[in-house]
C-alpha cells in the first residue's frame, strides 16, 4: 500500500505544478500574440495589395484555428488556472466560434466574407488579442507586474476595439442569414438570429466586466506613482 505525502512533502510538488503550469500558460499566450500578429499584418497588407475575397481566402483558415484554441482559455477558467471568470470568458469564446465556425468554415461563400466587415473583424480581433496575450505572458513572467504600456493599451483600447468588433461580428451574422437559408435551412437562419440577440443582453455584461477591470488596474496604477513620488 503506498504511503500518503505528508503536508510538508505535498508542497514541493504542488509548487513544481504550479511553475508547470505558469509555463506552459506563458507559452500559450506568447504563441497565441505572435499568430494573431500574423493575422494582423495579413489583413493590412492583402486588404491594400490583393483586398477580397484573396483576403478571407488567405487567412480564415488560421482565424478558425487560433480562435478555436481558445477553448483552452475556458478550460483554465474551468479548473483554476486562471482568475478569469468562466461565464464571461465562455460567452466571448463563444460568440466568437459562432462566427469562425458557424460562418467562415460552414458557409464559406457567404458574401459577409468577402465584405469590409471582415477586415475591420480580423484588425479589431488581432490587435486586442495581440495587446491581450502579451499583457498576459508579460504578467506570468513578472509574477503580475506587466510594462505599464500593455496595461494602459490593455485596459483603453477596449473602448473602440471591443464595439468594433462586436459590430462586425454583428454584421457577418447579418449578412450570412440568406446564405444560411439556402445552404443549410431555415431553422439555421433563425438559429443565427437568436445568436444576434444574445448580443443585447451579451454585450453590457462583457463591457461592464472590461469596465470594472478597468476602473481597479487604474486606480492601482494611481496608487503606484503616489508611491514613487
Amino acid at each position: 500500500m503506498a504511503q500518503s505525502q505528508t503536508p510538508e512533502q505535498a508542497k514541493p510538488v504542488a509548487r513544481a505544478d504550479r511553475a508547470a503550469t505558469k509555463k506552459m500558460l506563458a507559452r500559450y499566450n506568447n504563441t497565441s500574440a505572435l499568430l494573431w500578429s500574423i493575422i494582423f499584418f495579413n489583413t493590412i497588407f492583402m486588404s491594400l495589395l490583393m483586398g477580397q475575397p484573396k483576403l478571407f481566402a488567405s487567412t480564415h483558415r488560421i482565424v478558425i484555428i487560433i480562435q478555436t484554441g481558445a477553448l483552452y482559455e475556458v478550460y483554465n477558467s474551468i479548473v483554476g488556472n486562471v482568475r478569469s471568470p468562466v461565464i464571461t470568458t465562455a460567452m466571448q469564446v463563444a460568440s466568437r466560434l459562432v462566427v469562425v465556425w458557424g460562418i467562415f468554415a460552414l458557409l464559406p461563400n457567404s458574401p459577409a466574407n468577402f465584405h469590409w466587415a471582415y477586415i475591420t473583424l480580423c484588425l479589431a480581433w488581432s490587435v486586442t488579442e495581440v495587446v491581450r496575450y502579451f499583457y498576459y505572458a508579460q504578467s506570468i513572467v513578472t509574477n503580475g507586474n506587466p510594462p505599464k504600456y500593455l496595461t494602459l493599451l490593455r485596459y483603453n483600447l477596449f473602448f473602440v476595439l471591443y464595439p468594433m468588433g462586436v459590430g462586425s461580428e454583428l454584421a457577418i451574422i447579418f449578412m450570412s442569414l440568406g446564405e444560411a437559408a439556402s445552404q443549410v435551412g431555415v431553422w439555421y437562419q433563425y438559429g443565427l438570429i437568436f445568436v444576434m440577440l444574445t448580443y443585447i443582453p451579451g454585450f453590457p455584461v462583457l463591457f461592464g466586466h472590461m469596465l470594472k477591470q478597468r476602473k481597479k488596474v487604474m486606480k492601482s496604477l494611481k496608487a503606484d506613482a503616489k508611491k514613487q513620488k
